[in-house]
């Protein structure tokens, strides 16, 4: 199956660098679950170098099945 071409191809971005305010400079960065929320799953992406926190993504995948009380 083909994808629609611009429209879903680029549908979820993971950074793997960003800009530290700490080192001053663009750094390699790890990605940690803070939270799992009910629009998604909150991530902080945190400075390879000084675990500084230099940014948060929630990760708004589909879920499949149900919550189960």
């Amino acid at each position: 199956m083909r994808q629609k071409a611009g429209q879903d191809a680029f549908e979820e971005f993971d950074a793997t660098q960003l800009y530290c305010p700490k080192c001053k400079r663009a750094v390699p960065v790890r990605k940690r679950l803070l939270i799992v929320l009910s629009e998604g799953d909150k991530y902080e992406y945190l400075c390879a170098f000084c675990s500084e926190s230099v940014g948060t993504k929630i990760d708004k995948q589909k879920k499949l099945g149900a919550i189960i009380y």
